[in-house]
């Protein structure tokens, strides 16, 4: 055990995780709609600004990094030997990777030369991905083993089979990591340096600076140009690190046992993280501007503090008062969040294979707006019942 921390379902951080996938859901569809407006869109690239659209992906980074100590320590108390808990954080990301790319390709598919339909190379996929990656509680492991493995079989020829590009000769390869690959990066470095520094909370803040100087470092014209350029294409999981000890550190403060921090000391050093990170990102938001496209400095730490700033609130409603009933709702996509995030993409592409799609009317403006609220909601319906039948993903 590297921290002495509490013991139990954290209530808070799975509502936290309930929330950020449903309005994760929500932006994903919404960016379909025509005639929204500029604040439920992304900020371009090169725009000094952000949305809360922008705030979704840091936020389940954030809370990556929250679980991180609760994850680790689990593992060790069961017994784990160190080369028991590595192999189970390089699987985990692993899988965070092959989802990525599996994720990011399926876009560029090219159905004449890969064979069969984009609709239904994806539907195969995310078929697999539940074969391979489901919890099952069968009492013969061979069963489990079995579907395990014809899982994997079916991602290995997805794989073989895929052709890309408008000329059908794009194999299927890291054009980037999409979204669960970005997150497989930051969560094996923010683990490496949790267990390096034995989950000291001072270590965590410093490494935190040395995560946004890396990026800055990244960004300076003799990088760039020079023989140190491959230095920088690590810079963006830098700054995606910087989030996730950002949350981790937060972790620590409110439920490491050690550390003792309670009532006024606790609010204390929150509200000063908060401050501190709401500066630095406004002291580095001149030279680097904010964006997510470009993962800046002051986009990661304005978007930390936001997600200090809504866990405190939640933890004190939650944790604190009580307040606690309304959680159920969120529950399953919280305890499921693999499987709730894959979701929409099922529905999606089931839709494209079965020649389905929606009215024009909910495709714009205020009623494609409203559509999507209701389709948000109601995947997190779907994985409720998806669990009772014992539906549930884990990496």
């Amino acid at each position: 055990m590297i921290n002495k921390l509490s013991t139990g379902r954290i209530l808070s951080i799975d509502a936290f995780r309930g929330i950020t996938i449903l309005v994760m859901i929500f932006v994903n569809s919404v960016s379909g709609v025509d005639g929204i407006p500029a604040w439920m869109q992304h900020a371009h690239a090169d725009e000094d600004r952000m949305t809360f659209v922008d705030v979704v992906f840091p936020a389940f980074l954030f809370i990556v990094g929250m679980s991180i100590p609760f994850a680790i320590n689990s593992r060790l108390n069961k017994g784990d030997s160190f080369w028991q808990l590595q192999k189970h954080i390089l699987w985990r990301t692993l899988g965070l990777l092959v989802l990525g790319v599996f994720m990011v390709n399926t876009g560029d598919l090219n159905p004449a030369a890969t064979g069969i339909s984009r609709a239904l190379w994806a539907l195969l996929f995310y078929g697999s991905v539940i074969l391979v990656w489901n919890v099952y509680t069968f009492k013969q492991p061979w069963i489990s083993w079995t579907l395990k493995g014809i899982g994997a079989v079916i991602l290995i020829v997805l794989a073989v089979i895929f052709r890309g590009g408008e000329d059908g000769t794009q194999y299927l390869t890291p054009q980037w990591w999409g979204i669960l690959g970005l997150i497989g990066w930051a969560y094996l470095y923010a683990c490496i340096i949790y267990q390096l520094f034995k989950g000291n909370h001072s270590a965590i803040f410093l490494m935190i600076a040395v995560c946004i100087g890396y990026y800055i470092l990244c960004r300076q014209p003799f990088v760039q140009k020079g023989e140190w350029s491959w230095l920088a294409s690590q810079s963006g999981n830098a700054a995606h690190t910087a989030i996730v000890l950002c949350g981790m550190l937060l972790t620590l403060f409110y439920f490491d046992e050690d550390l003792g921090l309670t009532g006024s000391r606790l609010v204390s050093r929150v509200v000063g993280f908060c401050v501190v990170l709401l500066i630095a990102g406004a002291w580095l938001r001149p030279a680097y501007k904010l964006s997510k496209i470009h993962a800046t400095p002051s986009w990661c730490l304005y978007c930390a503090a936001i997600c200090v700033a809504v866990f405190s609130l939640l933890y004190f409603l939650i944790d604190v008062k009580h307040f606690s009933r309304w959680t159920s709702f969120f529950k399953p996509a919280g305890s499921n969040p693999l499987l709730t995030y894959i979701l929409p993409d099922i529905v999606y592409f089931g839709m494209i294979a079965l020649g389905l799609s929606l009215p024009a009317v909910l495709q714009q403006d205020l009623p494609g707006i409203i559509w999507c609220m209701c389709f948000a909601v109601a995947m997190l319906f779907v994985v409720k019942g998806l669990n009772k039948l014992h539906i549930r993903l884990q990496l």
